[in-house]
C-alpha cells in the first residue's frame, strides 16, 4: 500500500518532513538522509548512524570468509600458471 503525504517547499529551499514520516524512520534533529534523483523523481533515503551498523556483517561472516577463501585459492591457482 503507498501512503502519500504533501510537504511544501519554503522561500529557504527547506522542506518539513511529515511528523508521521519522522517517527516511522526514526528521524530526529541532526539525522541524515540521501537523496537519489531518478528519473522524474526524487528518492530520500535515512542514512543509519554509523553506531547502528556495527556488527551488522555478523551474520554474513561465514559466507565472507569463505568467499574470501574461494578468491585467495583461485588467485593461486591463476597465478600458478604463469
Amino acid at each position: 500500500m503507498v501512503m502519500t503525504e504533501t510537504a511544501t517547499v519554503t522561500s529557504k529551499s527547506m522542506v518539513n518532513i511529515p511528523a508521521r514520516l519522522r517517527a516511522k524512520y526514526g528521524l530526529k534533529p541532526g539525522s541524515r538522509v540521501v537523496f537519489i534523483e531518478e528519473d522524474s523523481r526524487i528518492i530520500m533515503i535515512p542514512v543509519p548512524p554509523m553506531m547502528e551498523l556495527f556488527g551488522i556483517d555478523r551474520e554474513h561472516a561465514e559466507t565472507m570468509k569463505e568467499a574470501m577463501r574461494e578468491l585467495n585459492a583461485e588467485r593461486r591457482r591463476e597465478s600458478s600458471v604463469t
